[in-house]
């Protein structure tokens, strides 16, 4: 179950951090909202996560989920392209991720 909650959490880093960018510097209140919330969700699921995953792997696979999920986000709503090398880069990230999973001595 600590896996799963790694991964929504780490996918709640979409939210924050697209979020973050349409703030405008923390100038527009509704992003700043949804900044708060999908950083309150993410980090809190980070938490409750390392209750059972060592922090290194848990940290990393969070932060590579946010890095996927984000990527995704902004390429399927054109504001980012997908190019061959960011396409294999990215599958570089799961694998690393898939891995880390694998090797992960769960406590």
């Amino acid at each position: 179950m600590a896996w799963v909650i790694l991964i929504v959490s780490g996918a709640f880093e979409t939210v924050w951090a697209v979020a973050l960018a349409k703030t405008e510097g923390f100038t527009k209140l509704l992003p700043m909202v949804w900044f708060a919330v999908g950083a309150i969700i993410s980090m809190g699921g980070l938490g409750l996560a390392l209750r059972s995953i060592p922090v290194g792997t848990g940290y990393a696979v969070w932060v590579a989920v946010g890095a996927v999920t984000t990527l995704a986000y902004s390429v399927s709503t054109g504001a980012e392209s997908l190019t061959v090398a960011k396409a294999f880069l990215v599958l570089g990230i799961i694998a690393c991720v898939a891995g880390l999973n694998v090797l992960s001595d769960a406590k």
